[in-house]
């Protein structure tokens, strides 16, 4: 069970409570944006990423990959950082607005439930690529993809521990 702390940002949510809040902003006109990821070993690129995406819109929904998920994407050893404490971590920064953690491979369920306005991903993927993509295009949305901030990566992080702290 994921614990809040007083007076923290985002909420974390299943799949339920994301579509009912999903009709609620819907019927008052907010503009809602979704990205998901990883977000393991969470680092400047990432938040400068999050911050870029919730200027697009009102409310920010972040898809969370599970710890399985992240597994079948990244190999074994990852994630670094169990699932409940990526997603408290994301949940409390002051940007985001709601986490929703999914268990497939790519969030393309989470995408069709949520039908965002703006679908963000990192400009290392092609927009014809991105996952999710026709669901947005197709309900009147728009597929936008934010600058990575550069040499700021977890692959890189757990690379420089390596070298400083496992070489020796």
């Amino acid at each position: 069970m994921i614990q809040k702390v007083n007076g923290s940002m985002g909420r974390i949510v299943n799949l339920d409570e994301i579509i009912e809040i999903r009709n609620k902003l819907k019927n008052e006109g907010k503009k809602i944006v979704f990205t998901n990821g990883c977000f393991d070993i969470l680092h400047r690129g990432h938040v400068e990423y999050l911050i870029r995406a919730k200027e697009l819109g009102d409310v920010l929904i972040v898809g969370l990959n599970s710890d399985s998920s992240v597994r079948k994407i990244k190999g074994e050893g990852r994630p670094i950082v169990p699932q409940e404490d990526r997603a408290f971590i994301l949940s409390n920064l002051a940007f985001v607005d709601y986490v929703v953690i999914f268990d497939e491979p790519t969030p393309y369920e989470l995408i069709s439930k949520i039908v965002p306005d703006v679908l963000v991903k990192g400009s290392d993927w092609s927009v014809e690529n991105v996952v999710g993509r026709d669901v947005v295009e197709a309900n009147g949305g728009k597929v936008v993809l934010i600058e990575l901030t550069p040499n700021r990566s977890t692959t890189n992080i757990i690379k420089t521990i390596i070298e400083r702290f496992c070489k020796r």
